[in-house]
């Protein structure tokens, strides 16, 4: 699916989707090309806490939390500095 559907099938809720296929464009924007939805949530409380919950569980897959008001999704990868530079950190903007 793409985020075009996902807001479709799910008008004005808050999700946990999964970036089944992504990548990040030269200006740090991360790009979902394919994404499932993995959760519906009733709030955004309620959807950070399951986000938390399954990145534990499964860290190494790419979950989102997300309200499909939004038009478009503005994801950017920042780089963290430091002892841990080989990770990442994804935020969503607001």
């Amino acid at each position: 699916m793409v985020w075009s559907d996902v807001r479709n099938n799910y008008p004005n809720q808050w999700l946990i989707i999964e970036a089944l296929e992504a990548h990040t464009t030269a200006n740090s924007q991360r790009q979902l090309d394919r994404i499932t939805v993995v959760e519906k949530c009733v709030d955004g409380n309620s959807a950070m806490e399951a986000y938390r919950r399954l990145h534990q569980l499964y860290p190494s897959r790419e979950f989102y939390f997300v309200h499909t008001g939004r038009e478009k999704l503005d994801i950017r990868e920042r780089q963290w500095l430091g002892v841990r530079s080989s990770r990442h950190e994804v935020s969503v903007e607001r």
